[in-house]
């Protein structure tokens, strides 16, 4: 019995994770779609839009799953957080899957709209699926975009870290989901240029699957020609263990509980306790 409810436990938790990741990338990729083959929106808007989807992606999954919605969240919790290792591809798959089939819907309702813009569906509207070093337009190489994964994704783990952490000043009220897709906001406004932010494998290789059995023969490679594909999967799954040990190297090791709190700062949940 106990076997069978961890089973039916671990298929909630995939679930979660397959939809959060899903809600993400139909905002997300949604976004992107409206505005490069559309002409409606620009930068700004794919940013809020992207930040506002791990919003709500986090919205629908956190209870059952914790909302990692990201693969490279899901290694750095396996890695400093005490996640089961065993749960980590499961979760990975899940994550990818949910990736894959939002892309699909983006694709199957945008046809017309991406007929219109590029009838070859080339690497002219890839990017409304999977990210290009340069956006798309500087001369990047393939490890100026890995160095970008590397750094956007250590940020994004670090700040989910400290977000999330119940010693340090967590967001009240239940505003965690919301900070977190400010964080992601924020980055794809500062982070953006070199490698278009992915900061998540499943973000990527699930639209990108998408693409490339809908038609993208460009799906793999860059606009240099170059096999671009591996980019922002091993860059942020580097990345995020990285951010995470810096939280934990430079933060958790001072985190008792019981700091006493400076007048002005922002009182934890323990800081009124004595001993």
């Amino acid at each position: 019995m106990a076997e069978q409810t961890s089973r039916r436990g671990l298929v909630g938790e995939l679930s979660a994770e397959f939809l959060g990741t899903m809600i993400l990338i139909l905002f997300g990729c949604g976004v992107v779609a409206q505005v490069v083959a559309g002409g409606y929106g620009d930068h700004d808007s794919i940013a809020w839009a992207w930040g506002l989807g791990v919003t709500m992606g986090v919205y629908v999954a956190a209870r059952l799953s914790g909302a990692h919605i990201n693969p490279a969240v899901t290694l750095a919790l396996a890695c400093f957080k005490g996640f089961e290792w065993k749960k980590v591809v499961p979760y990975w798959v899940a994550q990818t899957a949910g990736a894959f089939v939002a892309a699909l819907l983006v694709r199957w309702n945008y046809t017309e709209v991406l007929a219109k813009t590029d009838p070859g569906h080339t690497i002219k509207t890839q990017g409304v699926f999977s990210t290009l070093p340069g956006n798309g337009v500087l001369p990047v190489s393939e490890l100026g975009a890995l160095r970008d994964q590397v750094i956007g994704t250590a940020i994004l783990v670090l700040v989910i870290f400290a977000v999330t952490d119940l010693l340090n000043t967590p967001p009240g009220a239940n505003m965690a989901p919301f900070i977190i897709g400010l964080l992601v906001v924020a980055i794809g406004m500062a982070w953006g240029t070199d490698a278009g932010y992915a900061i998540n494998p499943a973000r990527d290789l699930g639209p990108r699957l998408a693409s490339y059995f809908t038609g993208y023969g460009t799906a793999w490679r860059d606009q240099y020609g170059n096999l671009y594909f591996w980019v922002p999967i091993i860059g942020p799954l580097v990345g995020g263990p990285v951010g995470a040990a810096i939280y934990k190297l430079f933060i958790s090791p001072f985190l008792t509980g019981t700091e006493e709190q400076e007048p002005g700062d922002i009182p934890t949940p323990d800081a009124t306790k004595t001993e």
